[in-house]
């Protein structure tokens, strides 16, 4: 049988940060990659990003106007879905992946091609916005009933997404994000540690829910631990106008190989996250370069990380948590255990795998 064409995309600008970008990169945009796909995203803002070694671009649309709510948000997606179709033509696509279940893109796909089947890819900030804003609830009710399947990369995300809409189980599909299999094969090399200092190091966006703040809070004058966030700027800045981040080391946001050379260069990974996570691509990659992770078992966390990563509620128990901290920067062989175990749990979860599932399930609704 020929390869399936697929059609997919997120309504964000080239060169946003965002762990559904990475995905877009990983699964959409390898010229070399098991999933033949056409894949687009926004013009960005200022002078487009340079596409990183063998990652080929997406096509980029230039619609003006993007809104999330009322009726300015329909005026968008009726834009988008002109100039989708425009760039695509209809005769060329087999199957149509939703990224994004609850913003403009989905809406744009559904319309611009309503006869081929569509799988959609159940994210985290779906399910956070669909349950707080009445337009993405609406936008996600209409891409759950239209699409043949929903993946969802843990068990925690299948459970969020039947509490907002009905779902029959059958249409519900297990397949797990991934990490590069090449980054298992051969992961950064670790630079030694300064027994006298843990080198903690926050990794993402820092939006309310991902629970940034209160970890400035609960570390701000922690003895023997040193903070670093790999952040976008602009993020970074307005936090700074909220907190004292002084004491703070701020890397940016990093190109990926960078973050990951970032990654071999301190000794544990906090993901504070306040609310849900769909996998926890960062802190499964941060495995798979040796560091050890430490997290708070929201919904997704504790299914991708479980008992390979240590729990830990800096928000519920600050005391306990830093006390925990405190026995990590002292005790190196309980430092080495967390990185063994971390390292196992992300060698199950290879990027070929991810790829592989979803061209199966591609072929199988085409």
């Amino acid at each position: 049988m020929s390869a399936v064409r697929v059609l997919t995309g997120l309504d964000l600008p080239w060169g946003s940060p965002g762990g559904s970008v990475e995905l877009l990169k990983d699964l959409y945009l390898d010229p070399s990659g098991p999933l033949a796909a056409d894949a687009f995203m926004l013009v960005p803002d200022g002078p487009q990003p340079v596409a990183e070694t063998g990652t080929a671009p997406p096509a980029l649309l230039d619609v003006p106007g993007k809104q999330l709510s009322g009726e300015g948000f329909w005026d968008y997606v009726d834009r988008l879905t002109d100039a989708v179709t425009a760039r695509f033509p209809h005769h060329e696509q087999d199957v149509v992946h939703l990224q994004h279940l609850a913003f403009g893109a989905t809406p744009a796909l559904l319309r611009g091609y309503p006869k081929q089947p569509a799988i959609g890819l159940v994210h985290g900030t779906d399910l956070l916005f669909a349950a707080e804003y009445p337009t993405q609830g609406e936008v996600l009710r209409e891409a759950v009933a239209a699409a043949r399947s929903l993946v969802v990369p843990t068990a925690g995300m299948a459970d969020q997404l039947r509490r907002l809409t009905p779902v029959e189980s059958g249409r519900i599909v297990h397949i797990p994000w991934g990490v590069p299999d090449a980054l298992l094969a051969e992961p950064p090399a670790r630079r030694r540690r300064d027994d006298s200092e843990l080198r903690v190091l926050y990794a993402g966006r820092l939006t309310t829910e991902k629970g940034a703040a209160e970890l400035v809070v609960a570390l701000s004058g922690a003895p023997g631990l040193r903070l670093s966030m790999a952040s976008p700027v602009a993020e970074f800045r307005r936090l700074s106008a909220e907190l004292d981040l002084s004491a703070v080391h701020h890397l940016g946001w990093l190109p990926r190989k960078e973050l990951w050379a970032a990654f071999a260069e301190h000794d544990l990974l906090v993901v504070p996250s306040a609310k849900l996570e769909a996998f926890g691509l960062v802190a499964v990659e941060a495995q798979a370069c040796g560091l050890p992770v430490a997290y708070r078992p929201v919904p997704g966390l504790r299914d991708a990380l479980g008992d390979s990563a240590l729990p830990l509620d800096l928000l519920a128990d600050p005391q306990r948590a830093l006390a925990e901290l405190a026995r990590l920067r002292d005790d190196p062989g309980a430092l080495d255990e967390l990185r063994r175990s971390g390292f196992r749990n992300a060698a199950g979860f290879p990027l070929s795998r991810t790829a592989r599932e979803l061209a199966a399930l591609s072929s199988q609704v085409r």
